[in-house]
């Protein structure tokens, strides 16, 4: 029964760990616990422990990928995003927490936060205070509403699936072609292209 418990930690660190929006790890956390009956209440602990660990691992490589993949400039442009998320205290606090809460898909908020060289302590706090109550809410609403093991694997390709992915795609594009700071500071919607590292000529 160990292996079963430890395969929720597994697949929700590997779900949140990849710099693509996928489906959340909370669908991989019903799965398992609808098939093997598990614990709802450890399902859940295992589970979110899973995911912000996946997620400060995905903030930590980003930051290290991020200048041999971006151009200097939309480097900067995403840390001037960063260091304004970072200066707004307990109001960026509130911004991750609520975001956390929200349906949406938070790759990109880790991404940004990766290739802005945030501190994981800056953002980690407040997802998990909104991690745990979204996933547990959705792993209990899940749990009276799954039937069968069919009802969640359709629901792994449902257009909620899917629309959440393409959502999360554009939030990605979005943070790399927008020039931040000229949005932040000028108020002025602006489109860079231009983005990728130069490899040096041999």
């Amino acid at each position: 029964m160990f292996w079963k418990y430890l395969l929720v930690f597994i697949c929700a660190f590997l779900v949140d760990v990849v710099p693509v929006p996928i489906p959340p790890a909370f669908t991989v956390m019903i799965l398992f616990q609808v098939i093997y009956h598990l614990n709802i209440w450890i399902v859940i602990a295992l589970g979110v422990a899973g995911s912000i660990l996946g997620r400060t691992v995905l903030t930590i490589y980003i930051s290290k990928l991020s200048p041999r993949i971006f151009s200097r400039a939309k480097n900067e442009d995403v840390q001037y995003l960063g260091s304004q998320l970072r200066e707004k205290g307990w109001r960026g606090q509130a911004f991750i927490l609520a975001y956390s809460l929200m349906p949406l898909p938070t790759t990109p908020l880790f991404i940004a936060a990766g290739m802005a060289s945030l501190s994981p302590v800056n953002i980690i706090p407040a997802f998990t205070v909104g991690k745990v109550l979204s996933d547990a809410t959705a792993v209990l609403l899940g749990h009276y509403a799954a039937k069968n093991v069919g009802n969640i694997s359709e629901g792994l390709t449902s257009w909620q699936s899917i629309s959440g992915f393409v959502l999360g795609l554009l939030m990605v594009l979005a943070l790399i072609f927008i020039d931040w700071r000229t949005l932040l500071q000028k108020k002025k919607l602006v489109l860079k292209f231009k983005v990728w590292k130069k490899r040096a000529r041999q």
